[in-house]
């Protein structure tokens, strides 16, 4: 039962991950970009969580967590960069 849990949730993220990089093509401004970048990190923490889960190993989470903060991070200096114009200011 677990392997068809995890055959769904590895097709829903490639579908996702082909969804989120078609956003990220597309958009038109960086406000969009950024958020389709935020997707697609979201999309790839998952997958390393369910690695961590079939291989029964836990290096895949710690992964996990040092992308989710890093993207965090990333998110929060893009967000000021682009609302007050440059990186100084």
């Amino acid at each position: 039962m677990p392997e068809a849990a995890l055959a769904i949730a590895f097709g829903w993220a490639t579908l996702l991950l082909l969804a989120g990089g078609w956003l990220l093509l597309r958009s038109e401004d960086t406000l969009h970009r950024v958020l389709a970048l935020d997707v697609l990190v979201v999309v790839v923490i998952m997958l390393l969580a369910a690695l961590s889960y079939l291989r029964d190993v836990s290096y895949y989470l710690d992964a996990a967590l040092a992308l989710a903060l890093l993207s965090f991070s990333a998110t929060l200096v893009a967000a000021r960069y682009l609302t007050r114009g440059g990186p100084f200011q």
